[in-house]
């Protein structure tokens, strides 16, 4: 998949405040579906189904324990969304700097200008 259609997915995904609060609970380390629906108001087959946008979206990851199905974040995902979020901050860096530079030869061209002359 291409890099705007994994990013596209992961924030259609993270769009839904109750993916999104799935998602903050793995923050903290994989769970399994029983400990991930508690607090969640929404039914254990709900909760699944917002797993799986998550699964396609790849923010999370699962992996079979026994009966158990342990959920964790997947880096893959978020590297997308950091990815995308990282062009616009630098391009506000490189405008910061060309600002700054700009700031920094105006101060010297008028430092020059009001030295005394020495002739």
């Amino acid at each position: 998949m291409s890099a705007v259609g994994q990013y596209n997915l992961a924030f259609n995904a993270l769009g839904d405040p109750t993916r999104r609060a799935i998602f903050e609970k793995l923050e903290k380390g994989p769970l399994s579906v029983v400990h991930i629906a508690e607090g969640i108001s929404v039914t254990r087959p709900a909760v699944s189904q917002h797993l799986k946008v998550l699964r396609e979206a790849k923010l999370i990851s699962m992996v079979q324990k026994g009966t158990r199905s342990i959920y964790s974040v997947d880096q893959e995902g978020l590297r997308a969304i950091r990815n995308y979020l990282d062009r616009f901050w630098d391009e506000a860096l490189d405008k910061f700097k060309q600002l700054t530079e700009q700031a920094e030869n105006q101060k010297l061209k008028n430092n020059r200008n009001n030295e005394p002359n020495n002739n």
